[in-house]
């Protein structure tokens, strides 16, 4: 299994995608510290892209390369080895890769301009993201045989949970603002890893009053010891869950 992981990591990290990914987060960290005097308007910059382009390469970049080495797998398959180590270090491989690129373009910029516990909740919360959107990847590429389809489902999951998701919220705001929704609004933020995210870093900054009563609600949950291991809880939920799903679904499928 190691020496599964190691090939795959060492093949993922020779691929040009990751390298122009790893290189334009760098580029983009470095420029946004060195133009802000301020460290923290400098992590709300980058909190932005964070939470949109990690998920995205994330997600796309893990559907392509299972399906690009669907020859590789039938090879492992040929071989004595358990079907659920080689759907695992698959998991591991592309988990390490990316957030060990993740760590070099935006990571050490963060240690080095913002070593505080806003930067290191940005840091922790941008591994959890990219985890995430890797098992999401798995999930999307096991639903169906055809690439073209499941690259589709991989961007149209990005695309609800970055996007869409957050219309909804606002029109169930509209819909029920004579009611108190706020405190549900709690629990619906579990179903948005993204949006998840998003709050416990905006919490950590102290922005939370622009977000009004509402974001005093997060704060009071979110802002406790309990509520943000709660939080981290239910993000390694958003991991194991998609990753669960799709090797019950590999050890039955006849490939």
């Amino acid at each position: 299994m190691n020496r599964i992981i190691k090939f795959i990591v060492l093949d993922i990290l020779k691929n040009k995608i990751v390298l122009v990914y790893t290189f334009n987060m760098s580029i983009l960290s470095w420029s946004v510290f060195s133009l802000e005097d301020n460290s923290t308007k400098g992590l709300l910059t980058l909190l932005n892209v964070i939470l949109l382009t990690v998920p995205l390469v994330s997600v796309v970049f893990s559907t392509i390369y299972i399906y690009n080495s669907s020859e590789f797998i039938e090879l492992l398959l040929s071989q004595p080895i358990k079907r659920s180590k080689i759907w695992w270090s698959l998991f591991f491989g592309l988990s390490t890769s990316l957030l060990l690129a993740f760590f070099i373009g935006t990571g050490i910029p963060i240690l080095l301009y913002a070593p505080s516990d806003v930067g290191m909740m940005m840091l922790l919360v941008g591994f959890f993201i990219t985890t995430v959107f890797v098992a999401i990847a798995f999930l999307s590429s096991i639903l169906t045989r055809d690439k073209a389809k499941g690259i589709g489902i991989a961007i149209m999951l990005w695309l609800f949970f970055a996007l869409l998701f957050d219309g909804l919220i606002l029109f169930l705001l509209f819909q029920f603002a004579d009611y108190p929704i706020e405190k549900m609004m709690v629990a619906i933020t579990a179903f948005n890893p993204i949006d998840l995210a998003r709050i416990l870093i905006l919490l950590h900054l102290d922005v939370s009053a622009m977000m009004g009563y509402t974001g005093a609600i997060f704060k009071d949950f979110f802002g406790t010891s309990l509520g943000i291991i709660i939080a981290f809880f239910i993000l390694l939920l958003w991991i194991l869950i998609p990753f669960w799903v799709s090797l019950i679904k590999f050890k039955r499928k006849d490939l």
